[in-house]
């Protein structure tokens, strides 16, 4: 089968489109036929080897852990989905090897949900991590109630612009930063947009005297800091980005797969709550190029890998 890999650590010349091999089907897995392939941060801090004190790399290895796709065979124990069922996963194992950017992948069931039906495959394919990132933060670590306001970083990007939808769903006040240009769509998501950079600190605490109940970290360094002085007394912190957070008191966290959490997205989708902004779209053999879009660290909404886009060969 046709996919992406990389034999060695390194920037994006080291992604090969061609063969890659074709993936077994273990008792607990899903066969999916890959639709479409979200690009995330970790993918390319994968691919440089950030993550390689933490995840065994078996080259060549097969990046990507967010899916959308069609089920092609369950494993022998699943019997959650059947063949022709559209499916969304994040697809995370504790190794680097088998991943999303290849026509098929041998999905773990505990990572797979019903693909919301009011998505297009390339929609659906940028929820999984940053949904679930987004979700975990929110409703698991923050524990965000309705009527609280929570400043969310970033809030154009992938992670935000999913949270600050999330947060607004739950009742909450959002307040997101971003920049200038992306102040618009802030608004559009729910959320109350304010400039990022020096003097942020000021600019929140006009919007909330009495400082903020929650904030959500993901970008970590001085933001983070200055996020510290932002808080309301009994205020919460959680990050995604930073470790530093657990010497204020915060929560730092990394996303699971989640079944039941993913089956939640969907059902925020299909009700309107949630939506997938999808800031641009590149064919599989074209990977690289989305991994730098990644990399420049501007982008707004989710960048997606198209695999199968008209599902030919489902």
């Amino acid at each position: 089968m046709k996919g992406i890999s990389y034999r060695r650590y390194g920037g994006p010349e080291v992604l090969e489109y061609g063969e890659v091999r074709d993936p077994k089907v273990g008792p607990d897995q899903v066969l999916v036929k890959v639709r479409a392939a979200a690009v995330n941060p970790v993918d390319w801090k994968c691919r440089e080897g950030r993550l390689d004190a933490v995840l065994d790399a078996v080259f060549p290895v097969v990046p990507g852990w967010d899916v959308s796709g069609v089920v092609v065979r369950p494993g022998v124990s699943v019997t959650e989905f059947a063949p022709g069922d559209e499916v969304i996963g994040y697809c995370r194992e504790d190794f680097l090897s088998r991943g999303t950017f290849a026509e098929y992948v041998a999905a773990p069931v505990r990572t797979l949900a019903r693909k919301p039906r009011n998505l297009s495959f390339e929609q659906a394919a940028g929820l999984p991590l940053a949904g679930l990132t987004a979700y975990q933060v929110l409703v698991k670590a923050l524990n965000l109630k309705r009527g609280e306001t929570v400043l969310v970083h970033a809030a154009a990007g992938g992670v935000g612009s999913l949270a600050v939808q999330i947060a607004a769903h739950l009742g909450a006040r959002v307040i997101g930063t971003a920049s200038e240009r992306n102040h618009a769509h802030v608004r559009g998501l729910g959320g109350e947009p304010v400039t990022y950079g020096e003097g942020l600190g000021e600019r929140v605490r006009r919007l909330a005297p009495e400082g903020v109940d929650a904030v959500f970290d993901t970008v970590g360094g001085d933001t983070l800091r200055t996020s510290v002085g932002l808080l309301a007394p009994k205020g919460r912190l959680a990050s995604i980005a930073d470790p530093e957070v657990l010497g204020h008191g915060g929560r730092y966290c990394f996303v699971r797969p989640d079944a039941e959490d993913l089956t939640r997205l969907t059902e925020l989708v299909e009700q309107g709550a949630v939506s997938v902004p999808v800031q641009e779209t590149f064919p599989l053999e074209r990977t690289a190029d989305a991994h730098r879009l990644s990399q420049e660290g501007r982008t707004r909404g989710k960048i997606v890998v198209t695999v199968d886009p008209g599902g030919e060969g489902s």
